[in-house]
């Protein structure tokens, strides 16, 4: 795909609403249906994609080409993102969307505390405010899925957590493998779309071997199959060159890329008919408030 002359804000609004829509995609294709066939034939149909639309417009060899070193640094990104995509689209089928998908956009306050724990980074004042309002949402989420029937020990709690997690440590080798290593986005989306499919296919070969992966539900085919795979290639493709473009700063750009929360919400509140949406919508906001301090503390 050709890369218009766009600034960064409009194309991390892209990014956002492209990923909104994703994640209420996700959701429609695996409710009550099987995970793994879900999470390979998405990811597949959305390579095509990427492969047609680099061929159409010639530069398939351009992006094909990179050294063995650069195609390592990919392939940990590959790696990063399939353990997140397995956990968080497993959480989507046992939890509703109007908790996980907010619980899942709470990734940048991990980051900080990443940072703190691996590279002693202190967080200000106002980083801490922000990390305490996110845990004020998490609580009321905690205090809703309790009443829907979900605890912390469920495998959809336990799943959304470890996708927040690995999102988060994803966010960090994004920023190391673009800016540090300065890698061409193109040829990341390129070669990381590949893997992906190569790694998602041995997983799912291996799935009965895993016992937390078990599932029972037979598979069914859906329209939101390949619009998974699409629309996350438009979002990367959005947030890649938001995030090369000069001047950018990762923060902002983390919190304004989680609005698309806003519409996955909004999707699992009309469509799916999902319970308690006013107390969500109370802890929604503090997760989002959260994640603004955050991104605009200094």
């Amino acid at each position: 795909m050709v890369m218009p002359q766009l600034g960064w804000f409009p194309l991390i609004l892209l990014s956002a609403f492209s990923l909104g829509v994703y994640d209420f995609s996700k959701k429609h294709a695996v409710a009550e249906n099987r995970v793994m066939p879900v999470l390979f034939l998405a990811t597949l149909c959305g390579t095509a994609f990427m492969l047609l639309s680099t061929l159409a417009t010639g530069h398939f060899l351009e992006y094909l080409l990179c050294t063995p070193v650069e195609w390592l640094y990919i392939l940990g990104k590959s790696i990063i993102v399939t353990a997140s995509w397995i956990a968080g689209y497993y959480a989507l089928h046992d939890l509703p969307i109007s908790i996980a998908a907010p619980i899942r956009a709470s990734a940048p306050v991990w980051t900080t505390i990443g940072g703190f724990v691996f590279f002693r980074e202190r967080p200000t004042p106002f980083q801490f405010l922000g990390m305490l309002v996110v845990f004020c949402g998490y609580y009321i989420f905690s205090t809703i899925g309790k009443h829907e029937g979900f605890s912390f020990r469920s495998r959809g709690v336990r799943m959304i957590i470890a996708a927040t997690f690995i999102g988060a440590a994803s966010a960090l080798y994004d920023r190391f493998i673009l800016y540090v290593v300065n890698l061409d986005p193109n040829v990341v989306q390129f070669h990381f779309s590949i893997d992906l499919v190569l790694l998602l296919g041995i997983t799912w070969l291996c799935q009965k071997r895993v016992p937390f992966l078990h599932e029972d539900a037979p598979f069914q085919w859906r329209w939101s199959i390949p619009a998974i795979g699409i629309l996350l290639i438009f979002a990367d493709f959005f947030f890649f060159h938001a995030l090369h473009t000069p001047g950018t700063q990762v923060g902002l750009l983390s919190v304004l890329r989680r609005t698309s929360v806003i519409v996955s919400f909004a999707c699992g509140a009309w469509y799916f008919g999902e319970k308690d949406i006013k107390k969500k919508l109370l802890a929604l906001a503090l997760v989002l408030a959260g994640i603004v301090i955050l991104g605009f503390a200094k």
